[in-house]
Parts: C-alpha cells; sequence; structure tokens
C-alpha cells in the first residue's frame, strides 16, 4: 500500500489521482489484531508445543501444526478456558509412551497446586508430563514434582511464543540414537567428556527434552560459519 503525502494543497490528505479518494484507514485497520492478547499468546505458545512434540518424535496431525489464529480463536474463543487447551500426543515408535501438557493458571504455582495435579493426573497412563505456567513456581513446588512417577518438564509460556529451532540463525540439530552415539565415539576414538558441551539448561536442550550424556549433532550453515558439523554431549 502506497501513501501520499499532501503538498500544501487545500485537501485533507484524502486527494488521490484523478480526484480519486484514498483513505489509508481500512488498509492500516486490517493490520490490526482485533483479538485478545491472551488468545494470542495460548495460539503461539501452543502451537510451538505442538511442534515440539513432533520434534520429539511424538504423533502431532497436520491440522494443530497449520491452525490459523482465526481457527484457534473460532475453536477456543478469545479467553481459552485452560482445561480445553491441553495437549495429550503418544509417541510415534511406542504409542504405549504418552505425553501431556498443561496449561497453568495465573497465580504462582505452590506445593497444593502441584499436589492438586498430580491427583488429578492418577488415572492417566503416562510417560511425560509439560507445564506451561503463566507464573512463579517456589521451590517447594519444584521439590514436589519429583515425585511424580515421570519425567516433568517446566516452560514459561513466555519463552515458547517462538520456537527457537526456527531463527535464520540457529544452525540445525539432530539427537543421535544411543547406537549412533556409540559409533560417533568409537570412530573418533573419544569419551563423552571429550565433545563440546551442551548444558541441560540450554533452550536446545529443553526443546528436545534432552537428557545428561545425550549427544547431539550441530550442522551450521556456510553462509555463516566456517565450521560445518559438531557433536557436542548434554551435561
Amino acid at each position: 500500500m502506497a501513501t501520499t503525502f499532501g503538498n500544501g494543497g487545500g485537501s485533507s490528505g484524502h486527494g488521490g489521482i484523478d480526484g480519486e479518494v484514498e483513505d489509508a484507514r481500512p488498509c492500516l485497520k486490517r493490520l490490526v489484531d482485533q483479538g485478545s492478547v491472551e488468545s494470542r499468546k495460548f495460539y503461539l505458545a501452543r502451537k510451538t508445543a505442538w511442534e515440539m512434540l513432533k520434534d520429539r518424535g511424538y504423533k502431532v496431525a497436520d491440522s494443530e501444526l497449520t491452525r490459523s489464529l482465526a481457527e484457534f480463536r473460532s475453536d477456543f474463543g478469545d479467553k481459552p478456558e485452560l482445561e480445553r487447551l491441553r495437549i495429550s500426543a503418544s509417541l510415534r515408535s511406542n504409542p504405549s509412551k504418552k505425553i501431556l501438557v498443561v496449561f497453568m493458571g495465573t497465580d504462582d504455582i505452590r506445593k497444593a497446586t502441584v499436589r492438586a495435579l498430580h491427583c488429578q493426573i492418577l488415572k492417566e497412563s503416562l510417560s511425560g508430563l509439560i507445564l506451561i505456567l503463566q507464573s512463579k513456581m517456589n521451590s517447594f513446588a519444584r521439590k514436589e514434582l519429583e515425585s511424580f512417577p515421570f519425567k516433568v518438564e517446566v516452560f514459561q509460556i513466555a519463552d515458547l511464543y517462538v520456537n527457537v529451532t526456527k531463527h535464520y540463525l540457529m544452525p540445525k540439530h539432530e539427537v543421535l540414537t544411543a547406537e549412533e552415539k556409540q559409533k560417533l565415539l568409537k570412530k573418533y576414538q573419544l569419551e563423552d567428556n571429550q565433545l563440546p558441551q551442551m548444558l541441560r539448561t540450554d533452550a536446545i536442550a529443553q526443546y528436545y527434552g534432552l537428557e545428561k550424556g545425550q549427544v547431539v549433532k550441530v550442522t551450521y550453515s556456510e553462509e555463516f560459519f566456517q565450521l560445518h558439523e559438531q557433536y557436542r554431549c548434554v551435561v
């Protein structure tokens, strides 16, 4: 859309070519998000969560990855109910292994909150749980997470507004299987601690849910780096 500035004449800025009236307001209005900020943040975080699960090997419907913001608002409304935002997915390689993604409320997460959640999902046969927080979680609540019989991961919702793996400067990351890791170490006659390290708190390690000892192949774009490939071990 082109914007024409006045040249000092008697018009009020609406004069176009050959006397046509040009009003920029309808064009600008289309760029304004008419929905709530709340629905937008849940849409972005939930979409990243689906992408994260797919990259971890979980079965994810294409419709969940291509759902638009307008479709999300049509399905969940401008003020989505947290219960309806939950995600359940099974591993493609082992459907018996299921993970649950739960969006938490805006109140601070305390020990009682975690206990209540534990009781709520006891009947579910889970192998993992992801909590997406909108508030702080105190140390007692984090300690209580250790009582769950499976791995529990915690993300702040703001950290999921953007998929970190899709940044144009982010190199490609591939998680090696245990067999691939052993072949790599044998080929170069290395031990785990001789590989470059990646902390478990690293954004990429958290995205893939990596554990200590896992190895990631990092492929850099030759446009930005001379070193093309690197292997990093999670510590």
